[in-house]
């Protein structure tokens, strides 16, 4: 069980889950791993914890006819590198350097949509409110780009994974984290046997669940955690995108970003154009695919 650096071993899901080609960015000798498909106005999907690129597979085979599709695996998970702490910083602000040097790398010129989930979310934001003339749209999937609401604790299977030692073991070496995430985020039903591997198969091992750890340990909760003051300037920025086209599909069977979440959004966000879906859970786009993808494709081709 080591923590040095380590490649990812795990194998791309079958073609027919993933027919996508995978591209790689090199930062500071770690491999950065993402999906570029299909031409035209270009659109950034920004996965959370404990998913990959794989989450977004249907919105990027729906939109790549009409639409350049950029979909990165953040250090530590999919098929990017993961490396263990000696050689990299598992951060929020780390996440938001390695997007922005993506995006530089790409040179994709003019605006940006952006589709945020999770973890993907506070990340995303975070180069928007740095950069708000880059950003054309955003469509936000059950996620934050503020503090905790004052209604809603941390919940308690969160705060025990933070618990130093039992976390480890929890996530890194029971993979508890990931397993959990694959059962219970779906709604609708359980998750299809192929579909669920396609999950796991970047974490393997605990070596490869280092991220997985990481992403939980890095919540701020309160001032002076790492990573506070730059969740209090993305909140605080917010307020420069009410003439940015904003849409927000919501699971409202999410256990974790509930409806407190989508209300703060709402209310921080008063233009923006919500779809509530009562069916669907934290993974919302395996549990209506389909109904997402048809507003998002309606919404990114508006005049």
């Amino acid at each position: 069980m080591t923590d040095g650096a380590s490649l990812t071993a795990a194998r791309a899901p079958l073609p027919e889950l993933y027919p996508f080609a995978s591209h790689f960015l090199e930062l500071d000798g770690i491999r950065l791993h993402y999906l570029d498909e299909g031409e035209g106005e270009p659109v950034v999907m920004l996965h959370g914890n404990p998913t990959w690129s794989f989450y977004f597979r249907r919105l990027v085979s729906g939109l790549r006819n009409t639409h350049r599709l950029i979909v990165p695996d953040h250090i530590g998970c999919g098929l990017s590198d993961k490396p263990g702490d000696d050689r990299y910083d598992y951060t929020l602000a780390r996440r938001v350097r390695d997007l922005e040097a993506l995006l530089d790398h790409l040179d994709l010129g003019g605006r940006v949509s952006l589709i945020l989930h999770d973890w993907g979310g506070m990340i995303g934001m975070a180069h928007a409110v740095r950069h708000p003339e880059r950003i054309r749209r955003i469509v936000v999937l059950n996620t934050a780009a503020f503090h905790l609401p004052e209604s809603k604790p941390l919940p308690f299977s969160l705060r025990l994974l933070r618990v130093p030692g039992i976390g480890a073991v929890l996530v890194r070496g029971l993979n508890l984290f990931c397993r959990s995430a694959a059962s219970a985020c779906c709604a609708r039903g359980k998750m299809p046997a192929d579909v669920r591997d396609a999950y796991l198969a970047p974490y393997d091992s605990w070596a490869h669940r280092i991220a997985i750890l990481r992403f939980v340990q890095d919540i701020p909760l309160r001032p002076g955690d790492r990573g506070y003051d730059l969740v209090t300037e993305v909140s605080e920025g917010l307020g420069g995108f009410v003439k940015t086209p904003m849409m927000i599909c919501w699971g409202m069977k999410d256990f974790v970003f509930d409806e407190d979440f989508l209300a703060e959004w709402v209310r921080r966000c008063p233009h923006a154009e919500v779809h509530r879906f009562d069916d669907a859970g934290h993974y919302i786009l395996e549990d209506v695919p389909e109904e997402v993808l048809e507003r998002v494709r309606e919404f990114l081709n508006r005049e």
